[in-house]
């Protein structure tokens, strides 16, 4: 049986990432650098096992638009998944997350290998965070690299790497800006706005913005195409950070693989957090986060004042506003049918990881 033209395009990007990891592994040549092979060996480890939706989505948006520059779409989509791993790696550096996809982060496998070898804790720490900026730093160049050396037409190319740039500029301040965030009390209507702009920032240009705008670069499309699909990916991607958010405290840790401890320890300031500062539940809520001691008894507790006080709802209801007005703007825009499925599909598939139904639309206020 023939494989169909999605999934082979799938295969030959899953064997375009596989070589452009081999690649990064040769680079040291005949040099014995053991720290090199840690890290690369890390983040090659990293780059596995991931859902692949940011490929998927480049790949449907050039597929849907007419693209005819398959082996360009399929390298540009290996290097996003090696732009997504490279920020995985450093935001859990940021977040001090442990764990990534149920097992060690770069920063806390290393860490904890340091820890085994006789080193302090706290010196088993450093390295893994210096380790996690590291092989992050090295997945971006790898990444760049493969976005300027795909089959492109030059000026296409030229337009591919500006794209990119300016988008892991925007992604960098809003992780800044989400770090930011925790830094003190502030009005909960303020930080509520700020929350939501961090997600676009920092979730929506480069999980769906990017990959949308760069399969319709691939493809020539018009600019009135290229805004439709900034402003789809920007619901998608507000819409989808808010449901991470609400997986974050909610979630169960043997499906995200991540902590749900995690951000109550942190006091992360998220759109979940940030509408509980504005109801009754506040005053219980507050002394409970950022405390790095928070027990599940504790964290049950947390969670039970978000769902009383309204705020898992609230969240709720924005995250399905968000996900079902990218769809309809899909229709709108009168973009083609097998791009509208995509981009349904994707909102479905995001829904469905929450376990939330999809909605019946009706306008939200924000």
């Amino acid at each position: 049986m023939t494989a169909s033209p999605h999934a082979a395009a799938h295969r030959a990007t899953e064997l375009e990432i596989q070589r452009l990891l081999r690649h990064g592994a040769a680079l040291p040549g005949d040099l014995p650098l053991p720290d090199h092979h840690q890290l690369w060996t890390a983040f090659s480890q990293a780059a596995d096992g991931g859902k692949r939706f940011r490929p998927a989505l480049l790949l449907s948006t050039h597929s849907a638009l007419g693209g005819t520059r398959e082996r360009a779409a399929v390298q540009v989509a290996a290097a996003l998944e090696l732009l997504h791993t490279a920020l995985v790696v450093q935001d859990d550096v940021i977040d001090g997350d442990q764990l990534r996809r149920g097992v060690p982060s770069v920063s806390g496998g290393v860490a904890a290998d340091a820890r085994r070898a006789g080193s302090s804790p706290e010196a088993a720490r450093r390295l893994g965070e210096a380790a996690g900026i590291l092989a992050g730093d090295l997945g971006l160049i790898a990444a760049m690299r493969a976005i300027a050396r795909c089959e492109a037409p030059a000026p296409v190319v030229d337009r591919l790497l500006d794209l990119f740039e300016s988008t892991l500029h925007a992604t960098a301040a809003g992780e800044l800006a989400d770090v930011r965030l925790q830094l003190g009390p502030a009005d909960g209507h303020v930080v509520l706005r700020e929350s939501l702009a961090v997600a676009e920032l920092k979730t929506a240009l480069y999980s769906f913005q990017l990959p949308l705008r760069a399969g319709a670069l691939l493809a020539d499309a018009s600019p009135e195409v290229l805004l439709a699909l900034d402003e789809i990916g920007c619901l998608l991607g507000i819409g989808f950070q808010l449901l991470d958010d609400l997986l974050g405290v909610f979630g169960d840790e043997r499906r995200t693989g991540k902590s749900a401890l995690g951000d109550l320890r942190e006091g992360k300031r998220t759109a979940l957090i940030a509408h509980a500062s504005t109801t009754d539940a506040w005053p219980a809520l507050h002394p409970l986060l950022g405390r790095a001691d928070l027990d599940e008894a504790d964290a049950r507790r947390a969670r039970e004042l978000l769902t009383d006080g309204g705020s898992r709802a609230w969240v709720e209801d924005v995250a399905r506003w968000h996900l079902s007005s990218a769809t309809e703007a899909a229709a709108r825009h009168d973009l083609p049918p097998a791009l509208v499925t995509a981009l349904d599909l994707t909102t479905h598939q995001m829904l469905r990881a929450a376990d939330l139904p999809l909605p019946d639309h009706e306008g939200l206020p924000v």
